[in-house]
């Protein structure tokens, strides 16, 4: 049984915040369409398509923009620190803000694509480095390289000597589109 549940906990992990997400662009796009279009058509008598794609786009940027100001740092901070001491949002909350930091934002980790050499093998594996400094494990000499997998979700994480790493001089999005195609994309034409 703990198999299952811990399957359904992952399987969760992942539909959920996928789901709510697509639930709520949707429902914030179709409440804008509705509410701007009415009110435009009663105004002035027009329908503007597409106008809560747009809205949703500027009123989330204007979320950001609320959000980044040092007025609002502390109630953010706050409420952060509430979710991190909640059990079980705890975990998915945690995730996910760690999980969208990694591709956006100021902490991004997926940025220095590498060639690494895993020793003994002729196969050779393409990752990102994610940590050089490995100390808080214990653990000397060796860097954190994620490998994700193709077509999928997820990936491994090795941990090399840096001399087994090669940096690879290509933009980090076209590797891991690469890497994530299973090696359809043509790197070529984006060096």
């Amino acid at each position: 049984m703990r198999p299952i549940i811990n399957n359904f906990l992952r399987g969760l992990l992942l539909v959920f915040p996928i789901g709510a997400t697509i639930y709520i662009i949707y429902s914030a796009v179709r409440w804008s369409n509705n509410f701007f279009n009415n009110l435009l058509f009663e105004w002035l008598s027009i329908d503007i398509p597409g106008l809560g794609i747009i809205t949703v786009f500027f009123g989330i940027s204007a979320i950001g923009y609320v959000f980044s100001r040092a007025i609002t740092k502390p109630i953010v901070t706050y409420f952060e620190q509430f979710l991190k001491k909640v059990p079980f949002i705890k975990i998915i909350y945690t995730s996910l803000k760690e999980l969208t930091e990694a591709f956006v934002g100021d902490k991004k980790r997926f940025n220095k694509p590498v060639l690494i050499d895993l020793g003994g093998m002729e196969a050779k594996r393409i990752g990102f480095v994610t940590q050089k400094d490995l100390s808080q494990l214990g653990i000397q000499d060796m860097v954190a390289v994620y490998c994700p997998h193709s077509y999928n979700f997820s990936g491994n994480l090795y941990l090399v000597p840096p001399q087994n790493v090669t940096p690879l001089d290509y933009n980090s999005t076209d590797v891991m589109k690469y890497v994530v195609s299973g090696g359809v994309t043509n790197m070529a034409d984006n060096k």
